[in-house]
């Protein structure tokens, strides 16, 4: 599924992240860097050492839930790999959608510093952090949206791993585009 807001593209991908061409990967990352399972460990297998010889001599303090930092795509065929640590989830209670919105945010305004036109991203937190999908899915579109229109970034791909996931960011993006364009 592919939507044009203004001059960009938001596209959804059924897949693994690994195999997107794009300039950047936005990895669901852990705070201290070093990979990990689900995304975080597939980007970090397949992009190689040099990912994870970047994060250690760049960010040796890892990196808080919310922020975002930047390494190169390693082996991968993005250019960049941007790592966010999204929020773990605690009942929605403590801060989790900020901390969600922020990593968004701050991946896009990374990308944007680098220069990229495109970005592909996880769905962040929703795995092993617990993060409900649906929650998740409307801050990730909604957060892109607002961003979009002061950016360069032309193509955002949200890439996600199973068919249920896709089928709620395919709800999403169809009813938070209707109320966008309003």
């Amino acid at each position: 599924m592919e939507k044009k807001i203004n001059s960009s593209i938001i596209k959804l991908v059924k897949g693994d992240i690994t195999e997107e061409q794009i300039d950047v990967i936005v990895n669901a990352a852990n705070p201290s860097l070093r990979g990990g399972g689900g995304v975080d460990g597939a980007i970090h297998r397949i992009g190689g050492e040099q990912i994870l010889k970047e994060c250690i001599e760049k960010y040796p303090n890892g990196c808080t839930p919310g922020e975002a930092r930047i390494t190169s795509g390693g082996l991968l065929n993005a250019k960049w790999v941007i790592h966010t640590p999204g929020p773990i989830w605690k009942g929605g209670d403590r801060g989790e959608s900020t901390i969600l919105r922020n990593s968004y945010k701050n991946s896009l305004t990374l990308a944007e510093e680098y220069s990229a036109s495109s970005i592909a991203f996880p769905s962040i937190s929703t795995g092993i952090y617990s993060y409900p999908i649906d929650l998740a899915a409307d801050i990730a579109i909604k957060t892109v949206l607002e961003y979009l229109p002061k950016t360069n970034i032309k193509r955002v791909h949200f890439v996600l791993f199973s068919e249920s996931d896709y089928h709620v960011y395919e709800q999403k993006l169809e009813s938070i585009i209707d109320e966008f364009e309003k």
